[in-house]
């Protein structure tokens, strides 16, 4: 500032002493145009949460960050999986790089066939980030699949939840909790936490009361079988009490690895009582389902990427797949790894290898899809909402990734309709996404789910197909 005071003051004596007019002319020109252009160099100016447009008086010659971040798009080399299956119009198919050696879909769709002879539910874990948070898109993917398939209830809850109220699907209340969670600064065990990266210590007496809801979609208000999770090294007791009337006990004696109580009937909401020793016990969930159908376990945790996973402990993981099997696990992260004009994703794509293969040594009969991040908008110097180059060149990574690991990929940020989609979400009526231009709202997760249920359904549908192929 003090050069650029001490030239215009040099510049103004400068022509004060000139009696060339057209010369003191030509240098006030010259001297605002360098102005002005030096203001293309002034950091962005927020005023009441609104962004000033930059100056750029050059912006019709020179390229703008847009422009060249568009250059920068990474162009990797385009995977074709083993089989492509005929893909109807408006559906964005799952493209399975797990075929041949049944890593992908396959396990999925195999046990869809045995969905009248399983004794449980077909399971879908559905591991993701805020997108999904307060069951978001999972909700609506359950009841179109329920729908379809049959089921019932909210799937996998905690025992406390911080979206209660906010998740519309279920309602939870619980007392006499030590709730401990990922994202807790201090005093998060690792080694105790269970599959959604939580842990809960009861108190004596503490409970958890689950209620269905049919507000928000059907299938919801009543389920079949509500089951309780937990690892105990005392003796406890726990009590389940159905419908406000029905009630049973349940005695457990210490045990080093994950157990469970459950009940059944036509339940309406349920409370679980702990008693006994504990201070010993550690606690995670409550599933309220069918006896069949189909079952979606969302699994969310804001801020993070999915490489975490990988500290939950192996030996507890392969307890859920034995006491809780998934015949599809779905992965689905990205927001918190994007970044405006992001261009080498390597070392995401080295940690979610990492992360698919912890998972696939822990569930080894349940099949995987990853699905790509969807669309992220963001305010360019222009002031418009652009798609950020970012997100697009992390979707061709997580493909790539898909490749690698042998399991399936689903390109969400396609099916919603790509560049600039986003926007349209949050400007549509009713809007469809928050004004974040990153996370969808329920009426946008109630819209994006039925393109996962489409590929689901065209997937087996495809299948079905093959397997007659193959039959002739």
């Amino acid at each position: 500032m003090v050069v650029s005071f001490l030239f215009c003051n040099f510049a103004a004596d400068f022509v004060r002493g000139m009696k060339n007019y057209l010369l003191r002319t030509f240098l006030l020109t010259l001297l605002v145009v360098l102005m002005l252009a030096a203001l293309r160099y002034l950091p962005p100016i927020t005023i009441c949460g609104t962004t000033l447009r930059q100056v750029n008086i050059l912006s019709d010659i020179c390229p703008s960050e847009e422009e060249q971040a568009e250059k920068d798009t990474v162009v990797l080399p385009v995977v074709k999986p083993p089989f492509v299956a005929h893909c109807r119009e408006g559906v964005t198919c799952i493209e399975d790089f797990g075929d041949s050696l049944g890593t992908g879909m396959l396990k999925y769709y195999q046990a869809l066939d045995s969905l009248q002879t399983l004794d449980r539910p077909v399971r879908i874990a559905y591991f993701g980030d805020s997108f999904i948070e307060g069951d978001i898109f999972t909700g609506d993917l359950r009841a179109l699949l329920q729908k379809k398939y049959g089921g019932c209830g909210a799937s996998y809850v905690d025992i406390f939840s911080i979206t209660d109220g906010f998740r519309q699907t279920v309602r939870v209340s619980s007392s006499g909790w030590i709730a401990h969670v990922f994202n807790d600064t201090t005093r998060f065990d690792k080694s105790r936490q269970g599959i959604d990266e939580r842990y809960f210590i009861p108190r004596e007496g503490a409970y958890v009361n689950v209620s269905g809801q049919s507000r928000y979609a059907t299938l919801l208000d009543t389920c079949q079988r509500s089951t309780i999770y937990f690892q105990t090294s005392g003796n406890i007791v726990l009590t389940a009490n159905v419908n406000g009337s029905e009630s049973k006990e349940f005695l457990f004696a210490p045990s080093e690895g994950l157990q469970k109580a459950e009940v059944k009937g036509k339940i309406g909401r349920v409370r679980w009582t702990v008693n006994g020793e504990t201070a010993s016990s550690v606690f995670y969930g409550v599933a309220m389902e069918g006896n069949r159908g189909i079952s979606v376990d969302c699994f969310s945790m804001r801020g993070r990427s999915g490489a975490t996973l990988r500290s939950i402990p192996q030996n507890r993981l392969r307890q859920y797949a034995e006491q809780r099997p998934y015949d599809l696990i779905i992965i689905h992260y990205g927001l918190n790894v994007a970044s405006k004009f992001g261009k080498d994703y390597g070392y995401y794509k080295k940690a979610m290898l990492k992360t698919i293969k912890y998972l696939q040594e822990a569930f080894p009969n349940s099949g995987f899809l990853l699905v790509g991040v969807g669309d992220r908008g963001y305010k360019s110097e222009s002031g418009e909402i652009k798609t950020m180059p970012g997100v697009k060149n992390l979707v061709a990574y997580q493909q790539q990734i898909a490749a690698e690991a042998h399991i399936a990929f689903w390109n969400l940020f396609e099916a919603m309709g790509g560049e600039g989609s986003m926007a349209e979400l949050v400007h549509s009526k009713p809007s469809k996404a928050n004004y974040d231009y990153t996370h969808i709202n329920f009426k946008g997760g109630q819209y994006l789910s039925h393109f996962l249920y489409d590929a689901l359904v065209e997937g087996k549908y495809n299948y079905d197909k093959r397997k007659e192929y193959e039959r002739e």
